[in-house]
């Protein structure tokens, strides 16, 4: 195509003409059949419906939102919704462990690892007006992602706000012998399950997994002082438990002792008495031979009486007649050791 002008003169003076030309190309646009446009919205419509899939990965749950609003959680696997703008998915990892850090920052994971102090967050008051130093972590994970998504516009802040001030609000019911020596997990137990309560007031969506005393502390100003009653304290406990010991090996053996020689108590008294009734039983029985006999019976036991007196000895019984002459002899030895004649 071509376009043609030409200048009038202007002002009655007579000026030359100018002639410009302007070429414009032609287009000619492509011609398409019914069949054509139909098939290529057909694959469009199938293109955007594919899109719809997704991938649910297994440590994972999908959030289906229908035009922002949550319509349904889906588990692990593939899955499918509406694709975009009608429907779209979060899919938040709900078996990570994710982790704050009160009173310190780590700067690098190392090794070895390097932390930053944070004293604004670190330094607190005891029940008792003194100031310790603690560092703690608290470990938590997903356990309703539709809460952790939409409740709650930052969570790790939250946890994190929520952790410190339940921190100071435990410490503050503990004395700092508590916090630095034996007490520390009966706080660690506490501080979780206030946290806890918190966080489901505010509908988070997160469970407390873990809270853990990094480090704790009293201020750098009177840390030495702080030592020597800890070691103080130390020492108080293991002479305690050295005495406890001892009193745990001494009773029961004084006891087991005891218990022995009352033992042998009741046993010689029973011996003693059976005896005595022995005793007592034999003399009625001699009793009754001599008042059947009183010069025999006086006879065997006064040669009974020699032979405990003099053992072992060759004896030799001798009664003086009235009249002298030959004295009779009772020969006391065995049959055995008689002379030969």
């Amino acid at each position: 195509m071509r376009l043609r002008a030409r200048n009038p003169a202007a002002g009655g003076l007579s000026m030359p003409q100018n002639d410009f030309e302007i070429n414009i190309p032609q287009i000619n646009f492509p011609s398409f059949s019914r069949k054509s446009v139909l098939a290529a919205l057909g694959i469009a419509v199938l293109l955007w419906f594919a899109a719809g899939l997704y991938k649910v990965n297994a440590d994972e749950l999908g959030v289906v939102l229908r035009f922002g609003r949550i319509h349904t959680v889906t588990e692990p696997g593939l899955n499918y919704h509406l694709p975009y703008p009608i429907e779209s998915v979060e899919t938040p990892k709900v078996t990570e462990v994710k982790r704050v850090e009160i009173g310190f920052r780590t700067v690098d994971p190392g090794p070895p690892a390097q932390y930053e102090s944070i004293p604004q967050e670190s330094l607190m008051l005891t029940g008792d007006e003194n100031i310790v130093d603690i560092d703690l972590i608290v470990q938590f994970k997903i356990k309703d992602p539709a809460a952790y998504l939409f409740k709650v516009r930052n969570v790790v802040y939250t946890v994190q706000n929520a952790a410190e001030a339940s921190l100071r609000q435990v410490i503050g019911n503990h004395k700092i012998d508590e916090a630095l020596t034996d007490g520390k997990f009966q706080i660690q137990s506490e501080i979780q399950e206030n946290l806890q309560q918190i966080l489901d007031n505010y509908n988070a969506g997160v469970m407390v997994v873990a809270v853990q005393l990094q480090d704790v502390h009293p201020p750098e100003q009177v840390s030495a002082a702080f030592k020597d009653v800890a070691s103080a304290l130390e020492d108080k406990n293991k002479f305690i438990n050295l005495a406890q010991g001892y009193q745990n090996d001494i009773i029961p053996r004084t006891r087991g002792r005891a218990t022995e020689i009352i033992r042998q108590a009741e046993s010689y008294n029973r011996e003693r008495i059976l005896r005595a009734e022995g005793e007592t039983g034999r003399f009625s029985e001699v009793l009754a031979e001599y008042e059947k006999a009183p010069a025999v019976t006086e006879k065997r036991m006064y040669i009974e009486t020699m032979e405990k007196v003099l053992p072992g000895l060759n004896k030799y019984i001798v009664k003086v007649p009235d009249g002298g002459g030959l004295m009779p002899l009772l020969d006391m030895r065995p049959l055995s050791s008689s002379p030969k004649p």
